[in-house]
């Protein structure tokens, strides 16, 4: 197979094609699963602080890892495909510190850039991020946190001016342990004048994953035990090669595929250490796992019963886990509740779910736990989920990313056929879904047909 052309997906990019799958059929078979898009494109960024080469291993080929790339390009990043999931970074210099405004509002990595690029040139004019529709998403921490460290900000409309003279190493304690916010100050502390602490700091596995290649590359970052990072400053740091972890969101989907549909899924590259809370709440509701040489398989144990969940940061319940966990609850007798603490508008998906038969109701209090920091403020933030109801097929708009993995659940789990448009929001994070799918006996048909299979039906029509 030749290297994968490095022309990069650009933002606005129209969807063209839909779903038509047939549901009512147990899944079996084994997929493995693609390198994490959260880790990929984090990692990326990350090829910025140094002018040397910089080799991943394991990228999905999903349209957001080419809009990361394009990005890259932009910035002056030299983009080599060594195989088809093999890609090599080189920023030898910054060809242009002010990122377009093209990229406004397509996804939140360009605010992770501004760390490296004050690194190698002092200034830099970025978007203002965006990306799913799930609620707000704040930059606050990453500002004030990156103004404590010694830049210069200049908010404007639809971007945000960075300078500085240097960035300083300091203490920032985060409001809340976010991802991004984590993640950023990472960036911008590996290569800061003296030693930086983040409290409150985020450590899911894709956090430690970033850590891990800094540390390759000649940062110092020491994790401690209390939600505490502890980065030492370095003045330079070198290429590296490094291998980003499975993705746990798409291990999640199809494990919840085999549950659902009563069927016997083999994940490639699952990993328990990832996925402990996911596997406790999965076995209370009836399904139920085995550890693999090569992965885990996932299977139902028994007729499915409801539980409560409360979504959290890491170690607790992710909230990418939420959606699928959600199409599994409609099959599942009794009342579940599954109260979201993480996004406040993270149930929009589920009106449609009502149309196929699911019986969910909203609700703006904190159910089945805790109160959250969403609490008397009037986002429908928990749901009650009554089941088990039969679902049938129906046509359905993906809103967002992790709904489209969870409307495809729901059509493989419902009497009939449904047609799931907006699948361009599905492919941004899962690599060749319909592929997978169709491996492990899904019955899934798209139109328009992909340039590839097209042209292999008409080699099998001629032979």
């Amino acid at each position: 197979m030749g290297a994968p052309s490095t022309t990069a997906t650009t933002p606005g990019s129209t969807d063209q094609r839909w779903y038509r799958i047939r549901g009512g059929a147990p899944l079996h078979g084994s997929v493995e699963a693609s390198g994490a898009k959260n880790s990929v494109t984090k990692l990326m960024v990350a090829t910025l602080l140094t002018p040397a080469p910089c080799t991943l291993t394991r990228v999905p080929r999903i349209a957001e890892v080419d809009v990361v790339l394009g990005m890259l390009a932009e910035l002056g990043t030299h983009v080599e495909w060594l195989d088809e999931h093999t890609v090599r970074l080189t920023t030898e210099r910054i060809a242009d510190a002010s990122l377009s405004e093209a990229y406004s509002g397509v996804n939140r990595i360009p605010i992770l850039m501004m760390g490296p690029l004050l690194h190698r040139v002092g200034e830099a004019v970025i978007p203002l991020p965006g990306g799913c529709r799930i609620g707000k998403r704040p930059v606050d921490f990453h500002l004030a946190g990156l103004r404590a460290m010694g830049a210069e900000i200049v908010e404007q409309v639809r971007s945000v001016q960075v300078k500085t003279l240097g960035l300083r190493g300091t203490h920032v304690a985060l409001p809340f342990p976010s991802v991004g916010a984590t993640e950023n100050l990472l960036l911008a502390a590996v290569r800061a004048q003296g030693t930086t602490v983040i409290s409150n700091a985020a450590v899911e596995p894709e956090v430690v994953d970033l850590i891990l290649f800094l540390q390759q590359m000649g940062a110092l970052v020491d994790v401690e035990a209390d939600r505490t990072i502890v980065v030492q400053g370095v003045d330079r740091l070198r290429g590296a090669t490094h291998a980003p972890i499975h993705d746990r969101i798409e291990v999640a989907s199809f494990a919840a595929a085999a549950v659902a549909t009563d069927g016997r899924i083999e994940v490639v590259g699952a990993r328990q250490d990832h996925l402990m809370t996911f596997l406790n709440h999965l076995r209370r509701l009836g399904g139920e796992f085995e550890v693999t040489p090569r992965g885990m398989t996932f299977f139902r144990a028994r007729a499915l019963e409801a539980t409560h969940v409360q979504t959290d940061v890491h170690p607790g319940f992710m909230t990418d886990w939420q959606q699928p966990l959600v199409v599994l609850l409609t099959q599942a007798r009794g009342a579940s509740v599954i109260h979201e603490t993480i996004y406040e508008d993270r149930f929009g998906y589920t009106r449609q779910l009502a149309e196929m038969g699911a019986d969910i109701a909203l609700s703006t209090l904190c159910l089945g736990g805790k109160s959250c920091r969403f609490a008397a403020r009037d986002f429908e933030h928990s749901a009650v989920v009554s089941g088990p109801t039969p679902l049938t097929g129906v046509d359905l708009t993906i809103p967002d990313l992790r709904a489209g993995f969870a409307y495809v659940l729901a059509a493989l789990s419902a009497d009939g056929t449904s047609v799931i448009r907006g699948t361009r929001f599905l492919e941004r994070g899962y690599e060749d879904p319909v592929g997978k799918l169709r491996s492990v006996g899904a019955q899934v048909e798209t139109d328009p047909v992909p340039a590839d299979r097209a042209a292999a039906d008409q080699v099998s029509a001629v032979h």
